[in-house]
């Protein structure tokens, strides 16, 4: 196996240009593969791409598998990118690794390892040992964050927490309760950040939310997207005693892709009610003071629930409980060209401001979208454990 020189040569350059084309692929997985992992594959033979594939967990085959059926004989001698190292063990399907051996593929060039401790490296040690040669970590990091989500689960069978927050520049995320609209959403970003919101929805297997924004805001939290995905986006809100409003939004659309978790004692007829309309309601156990749900088993349930990765859309105190709990992995933080003033509510209860929390962050990336900054960034990386090779 070889691993990228410090300086790019051509060769690396080249084999960057095929790996975008792979996670461009895989790309197309995110939505359709989860509980799988979203990998793409394309196979080149003289310069020219032969076969491609990415996966989608209903149709069962892995992307280097639909690749190879598209190459047919192209395949032998030829290279194939993969965002993710081929498996090398029997699982739904049989081993990718066995299969690109006996198509006769001459290299093979892999994003990352396998985030899985159990089969990590053992796809390229099997290839190497068949004489194929490999190349890992060629765009390592664009592919490991299309699964940090499968990375997270695979290890913990928690899964991987995004936080988002739109705020203004004074670290507010709405105006003063007093001075809203009851039920009326308030945005603080425009029309393209709010567009990136949807595409994290999409990323995501469930969204969840509190009580409390869901009676200042009424939302619906679906995916507006537009793309395919193979499960529903699951919305889950935490409203310990059931105040969910029978005509809220997420009330009326709910086609038992709403969850919500509340406290054991809470109203067995509001329990009944949401339940005829469609909303799944569970118990759990409260924290101490029994005024809210005990967060650690949120993401039990939906670790158990093959939910792998999770976006907080909540206010201030299902952030600030989050972030004091350690359960957060990832922040992307939007600013508005705005301030809100002291009476403004939070970003997090009781943490004071966001900004010194973002000079911590891993993988830092600052984006715009027309007037609105976004920051994002890893408080954990769930690939921490996994072998790098960039």
């Amino acid at each position: 196996m070889s691993t990228m020189p410090d300086a790019p040569t051509a060769c690396q350059r080249q084999d960057e240009d095929w790996m975008r084309l792979a996670l461009e692929q895989a790309q197309r997985s995110v939505g359709l593969a989860s509980p799988n992992p979203a990998v793409g594959c394309v196979i080149v033979q003289q310069e020219q791409i032969v076969g491609a594939g990415f996966h989608i967990y209903d149709q069962r085959d892995h992307a280097e598998i639909i690749a190879l059926k598209q190459a047919g004989e192209a395949a032998r001698g030829a290279t194939a990118y993969v965002t993710l190292e081929p498996c090398s063990h029997q699982g739904r399907t049989g081993p990718c690794a066995d299969a690109l051996i006996g198509a006769g593929i001459g290299r093979v060039v892999a994003a990352t390892l396998d985030a899985n401790p159990v089969v990590s490296g053992n796809g390229i040690a099997k290839l190497n040992r068949a004489g194929i040669a490999t190349t890992v970590g060629i765009c390592q990091q664009q592919a490991r964050a299309l699964n940090d989500g499968f990375a997270k689960f695979i290890r913990t069978g928690l899964p991987f927490v995004t936080l988002k927050a739109a705020m203004s520049l004074d670290g507010k995320i709405a105006p003063a309760p007093h001075t809203r609209t009851a039920k009326a959403p308030f945005w603080l970003t425009g029309t393209k950040a709010r567009a990136h919101v949807q595409a994290l929805r999409h990323a995501a297997d469930a969204v969840v939310t509190g009580i409390g924004t869901v009676l200042a805001d009424d939302p619906a939290l679906t995916d507006r997207t537009a793309l395919p995905r193979r499960r529903r986006l699951l919305r889950v809100v935490l409203d310990s005693q059931l105040r969910m409003p029978l005509e809220a939004q997420l009330v009326v659309s709910a086609q038992e892709d709403v969850l919500v978790f509340c406290a054991p004692q809470a109203s067995p007829q509001k329990k009944a009610a949401l339940t005829a309309k469609g909303v799944r309601v569970e118990a759990l156990p409260t924290e101490a003071d029994a005024s809210r749900i005990d967060l650690q088993k949120v993401l039990a349930r939906l670790g158990e629930l093959q939910m792998l990765s999770v976006l907080l859309e909540g206010g201030s105190a299902l952030n600030g409980a989050a972030l004091r709990q350690q359960h957060v992995d990832k922040l992307v933080l939007f600013y508005a060209e705005t301030e809100l003033g002291a009476d403004g509510v939070p970003f997090a209860e009781g943490i004071a401001s966001p900004y010194p929390m973002q000079q911590g962050l891993q993988q830092l990336e600052n984006r715009q979208f027309d007037s609105d900054a976004c920051v994002s960034g890893y408080l954990r990386d769930p690939w921490d454990a996994v072998a790098s090779n960039s």
